[in-house]
């Protein structure tokens, strides 16, 4: 690694595809207090956990976002769909070169591309408006990373198995790895599961170099069942694990001095090295892209130089990084 946020990765192993069975994913141990790293399944995760711990799950549900369309030319275009604003109106990314003003369509689905915003997204008006005609023409918003086309496996394999809030178009990764009978035998266990939204947006599309830059504000809600949980679990001395570093940001949205209270809104927390977490103790995360946001936040909570050896170990140990690759426990 070239610093905290940058390595060289071999291409082979980036995952293009998730492996057969969720839970069969490698499962990186990494302890903060005497610096070990250990090699698992992530099916054994119920080994790490104890009655009473609290395990905080982002339930957000990715949409169909990528719409192929034409223009009035002929040409192909690209929609991305960012966020719903209201009925039909959607802020959108407009990849192939149009202008406010231009009609666009795709099937019976038409696409009025209106102003354009200063972070260079559009407003975008979409007939019918309804979200199944809109999300008819859409497809699985794989990442650039991943160099294939979706295909029918990615609309279950892109999801998680808890996901019921829509409006993400990435999917929280760490999630990928759960099935519902490893949820069960946590449950078995004693293990208190609650869930959180954040919805992510393109943030998580940023390329490599941008890790220090502020994202764009995402939805986020933290219920009050949620802060129950979890205060529960740390008056109880037990150990807050979460799923993701989406659930971390939405868990510290909502950190109050000496505890945590619902919140519901948009939070564009940005978490880097010497941050101090308030509410989470654990983090169940993949492998990220050097110089992301993503990795930026696991640097901040594992600690540079560890982390730093972890992913050496990983790329040394064949370990495969990103969405659909395998997944890393800081304990």
């Amino acid at each position: 690694m070239k610093t905290p946020f940058s390595f060289t990765l071999p291409r082979e192993l980036i995952a293009q595809r998730p492996p057969a069975e969720r839970d069969s994913a490698r499962l990186m141990v990494v302890s903060r207090q005497d610096g070990s790293i250990r090699h698992a399944i992530f099916r054994d995760l119920p080994d790490y956990f104890r009655a009473g711990d609290a395990l905080v799950l982002n339930n957000a549900r990715v949409i169909p976002a990528r719409i192929f369309a034409r223009k009035p030319t002929g040409g192909s275009i690209e929609v991305f769909l960012l966020r719903k604003i209201d009925s039909g109106v959607w802020r959108v990314l407009v990849r192939g070169g149009a202008k406010a003003g231009t009609v666009l369509t795709a099937g019976d689905l038409t696409i009025t591309v209106q102003e354009r915003a200063a972070d260079g997204s559009y407003l975008a008006q979409f007939q019918p408006p309804d979200d199944e005609a809109v999300f008819s023409r859409g497809s699985v918003p794989l990442p650039p990373y991943i160099k294939r086309q979706p295909d029918d496996a990615d609309i279950a394999d892109y999801q998680t198995v808890f996901a019921t809030v829509p409006g993400a178009v990435a999917a929280p990764t760490a999630g990928l790895h759960f099935t519902g009978r490893l949820i069960d035998r946590l449950r078995e266990k004693g293990v208190i599961l609650a869930e959180v939204t954040l919805t992510l947006g393109w943030a998580s599309f940023f390329p490599a170099g941008q890790a220090r830059r502020t994202p764009p504000p995402e939805q986020c809600s933290v219920p009050p069942k949620t802060v129950r949980v979890v205060a529960d679990a740390r008056a109880a001395r037990a150990a807050v694990t979460a799923v993701g570093t989406s659930t971390v940001r939405a868990l510290e949205t909502a950190a109050t001095r000496g505890g945590i209270a619902p919140f519901s809104g948009e939070t564009d927390l940005f978490i880097a090295p010497g941050y101090r977490f308030c509410v989470v103790d654990r983090l169940i995360t993949n492998f990220h892209l050097p110089c992301s946001t993503h990795l930026s936040l696991v640097a901040a909570f594992g600690g540079t130089d560890l982390v730093r050896q972890a992913y050496e170990t990983a790329i040394a140990e064949r370990y495969r990084f990103y969405s659909y690759g395998d997944a890393m426990l800081i304990l």
